[in-house]
């Protein structure tokens, strides 16, 4: 199965966490179609960890903690798939899963079934309790092959944070998406972090396997299980997101959507920002830090002869970032410029062929859609 571009949904855990159940995914889900997500591609429903009882029933298959789901999984499922969505859920290649539940280690074939039997389109892997002295390379690879094994067609999203130099060996095992970083908290230093960690990993994605920033925290308000109130707010929301878009990221939200403010709506729906994250030829952006490591500039290729440019500023003061077009391999005896629209504001510039710096206040960005045009 080849996912020809970055999945796009919803994941439990930055709001939920342990506290997920069946109400909160049905009425997520039916948030996502009447506001608009499901239509711009957020197809995905993902319950992450702490869906399960502690112990496995006499057939040694997992089962599904009743109080909080009653229907069960497949009813589940079959209500988020008559929605037009698409059914995820979440084991580990450990013993345990991260909060302590059972996990797939050495049960990957019977764990792979039984997601399959329950309408499971999509698995978030998790890494917690992996004995030390055990190839990770080779348990991922375990359950991709045992997800295959089912005849179902299941996203299967690895999720080691990046360890274990995981971006030299991940595609080899099927997998889809990778996490290629630590967990994310809605701190902007959380997301700078994130960032600048990744300027020497985007090359490792691809169209099929796609390097995974973690979920997003845009929409968040300080509420929930990652959640840190007054740390960010709709600028930092708005850098976070052009940051994991302008890196092919996948798009996996993270606050409630059912109370989510119309200015995330608008962010999360962008269409240019998602023409950028969704571009089929999934280019990992050049990287140009003349005005520092907190003040990047990002140059990306997309289809069409297209490209982006992304200015961002990661620092508390005021920040400068610019492009000096020789940097990117773009003289001025080219014989040609750049015509830019900025995606937030719709600013123009019609013609760029040498150096051009924006102004930006703590924490923002600017990104631009361009084309080439010739010189007059």
């Amino acid at each position: 199965m080849l996912i020809t571009k970055p999945p796009m949904g919803w994941n439990s855990w930055n709001t939920f966490g342990e506290n997920i159940n069946e109400q909160v995914v049905r009425e997520t889900a039916e948030a996502m179609v009447s506001k608009g997500l499901r239509d711009a591609g957020y197809e995905y429903v993902v319950i992450d960890d702490c869906w399960a009882l502690n112990d496995r029933d006499e057939n040694g298959r997992m089962v599904a903690d009743p109080e909080k789901f009653p229907s069960g999984m497949r009813a589940l499922a079959d209500y988020i798939h008559s929605l037009g969505m698409k059914f995820g859920m979440y084991s580990c290649a450990g013993m345990r899963t991260c909060a302590g539940y059972p996990a797939s280690f050495d049960r990957e074939f019977i764990d792979a079934q039984t997601f399959a039997d329950w309408g499971v389109d999509y698995l978030k892997y998790d890494f917690c309790f992996f004995p030390h002295d055990r190839n990770p390379m080779i348990y991922y690879n375990k359950m991709s092959m045992a997800l295959k094994a089912t005849g179902r067609d299941i996203v299967f999203s690895a999720c080691n944070w990046g360890t274990h130099e995981v971006e030299k060996w991940v595609r080899s095992t099927g997998a889809h998406l990778w996490r290629s970083t630590g967990d994310i908290g809605e701190r902007f230093t959380s997301v700078r972090d994130i960032s600048a960690s990744q300027f020497g990993k985007w090359r490792y994605g691809a169209p099929g396997c796609y390097n995974d920033m973690d979920m997003l925290i845009c929409g968040m308000d300080g509420i929930g299980n990652v959640g840190h109130p007054g740390l960010c707010g709709d600028t930092e929301y708005k850098t976070h997101f052009a940051m994991w878009c302008m890196a092919n990221s996948p798009l996996m939200i993270g606050c409630d959507v059912r109370r989510m403010r119309p200015e995330t709506v608008e962010l999360l729906t962008n269409r240019d920002l998602l023409r950028i994250d969704q571009d089929e030829e999934c280019r990992a952006p050049i990287v140009v830090t003349t005005r520092g490591e907190l003040a990047p500039t990002m140059f990306k290729h997309l289809s069409d002869r297209e490209f982006a440019i992304g200015f961002f500023n990661f620092g508390d003061d005021e920040g400068d970032p610019d492009l000096r077009t020789w940097d990117i391999g773009f003289p001025t005896t080219a014989g040609f410029g750049l015509k830019l629209r900025e995606v937030f504001s719709g600013e123009t510039v019609d013609y760029t062929d040498d150096y051009f710096e924006v102004k930006l206040a703590p924490h923002d960005c600017k990104i631009y859609l361009g084309s080439y045009v010739p010189k007059a």
